[in-house]
């Protein structure tokens, strides 16, 4: 019998990283969730696939980058990380430019994806 208090969610990760707390914010809260055992997804779309593109350099700007923390999601058990194709080809970036592993979808894959979550939280 599946245990019924582990819920299906996904983050959608929509803002680029800097310059806004979003993406920072959702990066803490799936770490959180993660500890309890969630059953946990992470799509990037829109200018949220700058949060996982590899050689950021937050120099420039005075703040400390968070971008590789996205690489300890494997070690919490988060493996379920999806990036919308579009998304990459419209910032000219392809999967050999992001940071962790990921599955690049189409958009009416990430919608099915979406439906069949408990919840689903923007970040």
């Amino acid at each position: 019998m599946e245990n019924e208090n582990v819920k299906k969610i996904m983050h959608v990760l929509r803002h680029a990283p800097h310059g806004t707390i979003y993406s920072y914010e959702g990066l803490e809260m799936i770490l959180i969730m993660a500890a309890y055992e969630q059953d946990l997804s992470v799509v990037f779309i829109g200018d949220g696939v700058y949060a996982i593109k590899k050689n950021q350099d937050t120099a420039g700007i005075g703040i400390k980058g968070f971008a590789k923390t996205f690489m300890a999601l494997d070690g919490y058990d988060v493996e379920k990380l999806y990036v919308d194709r579009l998304s990459l080809e419209e910032r000219g970036l392809s999967e050999e430019d992001l940071l962790v592993d990921v599955e690049v979808l189409d958009s009416s894959a990430i919608g099915a994806l979406m439906n069949g979550q408990d919840v689903i939280i923007h970040h």
